[in-house]
Order: C-alpha cells, then sequence, then structure tokens
C-alpha cells in the first residue's frame, strides 16, 4: 500500500492529459474517457496508452488493476513517451505489477531523464547515490540532482544542496549548498527547511542567525519533520533566536519523540531524571531512554548507565556505559574507565582504565586528565 501512495503522488505532479480523455477525466466522466482512450489506446496513440495505464492504477471508469496498469505503460513507454517512461520506473523501483528490479527502473529512468523529465533525472540521480541497478556514483548522482534541480524540483535541489555541504560527488561549498537549501525550503521541502535551519544555527555558509533558524526549523516542525521539532525544542531551551520556554521546548521534544526520534527522547529522558520543567519521573525516564539508546543514540546509553549505577547495578551500568564509550562518547569513556579503577561490575583493571581515560582525555575530557594525573601520582602507570 505505501508503494502505491508513491507511485501515486510520484505520477500525480507529472501527468497532463491527453486527447479527449483530458475534460473527460476532469470531469470525471470515467465511461466516456475510458472508451475514448481505450480505442486510442489500442490504434497505437502512444498518450492515450499512457493515460489508460493511469486509469487502472488509480481506477477511473475501470477496476483498479496493477497488472493492466504495467501494461500500458510498458506499451507507452515503448513508444517513447517520457511520463510512460518513468512511470514504469517507478514500478521496477517498488515492484508494483512486476518484479522488483533496480537495473530496469535505472533503464527506463534513464530514458525519460534523457527527454529532461525532472522527476525522472531526480529518481535517477538517488539510483546512483545509493547504488541500486547501478554501480554507485556520487558525481553522476550530483550531475542528474543539477539537471532535475535546474528545472525547480525541490527534492533534487535538497539533494543536490546536501552533496554541496558534505563534498559528496562535488567539491565542498558551503555557500552553494544554502543556496540551493533555500531553493527548495521556499518550495515548501521540509528537509531543506531543517538543513536550512540548522546552516543559519551554524553559520555555514551564510551569516550565523538564531532567529532566522528558529524560522525555519518551525517551518518543518509543523510540516510535522520530527529532527526540526527536536531543533526546535533545543532552541526554545536554550533560548537562542527565540525568548527562552522551557514549556515550548518540552511540547516540541514530546512532539519528536512521538515520531520516535532517538535525540528527543534522549533529551526528555534528562529531564525526566532531573525534574527539569516536568515532573520527576525514573521510570518515564528510562523508557525514553531505553528506546533512544536501541537506536545507538550514545548519550542515552550514558544516561542509562548513570541510572544504573545509582542504583548500584554496576555490570548494568558497565555495559550502557560501554555501548556508548563504544560510540566515542567521552564522558562515558571517562566513566569505564573509573569503573575499571574502582573494580565496579568487572574485575579492578588499572591499566584498562586508564586506555578508557586516554580515550576520554584525547577528546578534552578535563575529568579524564585529572584521573590519569592521579594514576601517575599513585604510581599506577609511567
Amino acid at each position: 500500500m505505501k508503494n502505491r501512495f508513491l507511485l501515486i503522488s510520484l505520477l500525480a505532479s507529472t501527468f497532463a492529459f491527453a486527447d479527449n480523455c483530458d475534460d473527460l477525466l476532469k470531469n470525471k466522466q470515467y465511461e466516456s474517457a475510458l472508451s475514448i482512450c481505450s480505442a486510442k489506446a489500442e490504434s497505437g496513440v502512444s498518450s492515450a496508452q499512457r493515460n489508460l495505464g493511469l486509469m487502472f492504477l488509480l481506477g477511473y471508469g475501470v477496476e483498479s488493476s496493477v497488472t493492466n496498469s504495467y501494461k500500458w505503460f510498458s506499451t507507452s513507454a515503448q513508444s517513447g513517451d517520457a511520463v510512460a517512461q518513468f512511470s514504469l520506473g517507478v514500478f521496477y523501483t517498488n515492484g508494483e505489477g512486476t518484479k522488483q528490479d533496480y537495473s530496469k527502473a535505472v533503464y527506463w529512468y534513464q530514458k525519460a531523464a534523457n527527454q529532461n523529465l525532472a522527476n525522472a533525472q531526480y529518481k535517477l540521480g538517488t539510483l546512483y547515490d545509493f547504488g541500486k541497478g547501478v554501480k554507485q556514483d556520487y558525481s553522476k548522482a550530483v550531475y542528474w540532482y543539477q539537471k532535475a534541480a535546474d528545472q525547480g524540483y525541490a527534492d533534487a535541489q535538497n539533494n543536490l544542496a546536501y552533496g554541496y555541504y558534505n563534498g559528496k560527488g562535488i567539491k565542498q561549498d558551503y555557500s552553494k549548498a544554502a543556496y540551493w537549501y533555500q531553493k527548495a525550503a521556499d518550495q515548501g521541502d521540509s528537509e531543506a527547511q531543517l538543513n536550512l535551519g540548522s546552516m543559519y544555527y551554524n553559520g555555514k555558509g551564510i551569516k550565523q542567525d538564531y532567529s532566522q533558524a528558529v524560522y525555519w526549523y518551525q517551518k518543518a516542525a509543523d510540516q510535522g519533520n520530527a529532527q526540526a521539532q527536536f531543533n526546535l525544542g533545543v532552541t526554545y531551551g536554550s533560548g537562542q533566536g527565540v525568548k527562552q520556554d522551557y514549556s515550548q521546548a518540552v511540547y516540541w521534544y514530546q512532539k519528536a519523540v512521538d515520531q520516535g526520534n532517538a535525540n528527543a527522547q534522549a533529551r526528555l529522558g534528562v529531564l525526566y531524571i532531573q525534574g527539569n520543567r516536568v515532573r520527576q519521573d525514573y521510570v518515564k525516564a528510562k523508557n525514553l531512554l531505553l528506546l533512544s539508546a536501541n537506536q545507538e543514540n550514545r548519550s542515552a546509553q550514558y544516561n542509562l548507565g548513570l541510572l544504573a549505577y545509582r542504583d548500584n547495578n554496576y555490570k548494568e551500568a558497565l555495559a550502557w556505559y560501554a555501548k556508548a564509550a563504544n560510540q566515542g562518547y567521552a564522558d562515558a569513556q571517562n566513566n569505564l574507565g573509573t569503573m575499571y579503577y574502582d573494580g565496579h561490575g568487572v574485575k579492578q583493571n588499572y591499566k584498562t582504565a586508564y586506555q578508557w581515560y586516554q580515550k576520554a582525555a584525547d577528546q578534552g575530557n578535563q575529568l579524564a586528565i585529572d584521573n590519569i594525573n592521579s594514576l601517575r601520582n599513585k604510581g599506577f602507570i609511567k
């Protein structure tokens, strides 16, 4: 069902009905449209074949049939109709009406892209981006994103901006990243709005402006973008770009939590531990932190370690600290070193303690630096 909705949504922005079917379909005179389109499709009119494929897909005047839809799109595509070629690529991408085959999807997207169809150029770019049906090639992905972006295709503009931001398939250029994020954001693309907000927040490629960051986070958050909701919560909590409002921070964290955002789960979990603007509740805190930790959020893993250590569950604390430490979380590395130093939940081992302290110290963790000095002063290490 999800794939069906995806296919329909992709086609919706592309189709322009042809021949006499046009007015009939717009006026919902589906039976007459079916009769005319069928006759012209049988006689080899590619636009009618394509429209008939759409009618079977959506059940306009006929029982919905993905198989028949695929048949007519295929016939039209082979006659050179760009939109039908794109549609056939979508069928192969999703495995709708035919077996999923990314190589064939690439073939048909390429046909349509060569006819300058922006949807197809964007989809072809994504397949090169992820190496599906074709050897992964970021440069070619960027090439096709650029083609679609130049035609105003918002998703392609966002992906092109991402390429510029990360130097992926093209030379890194924050200014160009901001330019293309702006283009897509102005069209209402929530991912671009989030990314543009982050560029304003961090001052990359554009002048740092917290109020503009909040503006774009709000735009994306209102569309349900979970990461934007989390970021908006952060700005309300810090008072950057907006009047500090902890209740609003909690509100937006919860919005993001409801969508399974790991960062929001971790942040809200800590607030429940602290009783900060919410009623202190260790059960809620732990449940939220577990949800986040199971998504490999290292902050959540570290805080679960703190909770376990507080309850003298040293083995559990050790396990959570280790998970976070192995992801490079400096505070967890320091605490893990202390567990080995004290022999809590594990056999005492000063050498291993030092190794973990050193990992944290290499990141500038002052507690770890102090602990290393203490080990040296006590003669446990040289």
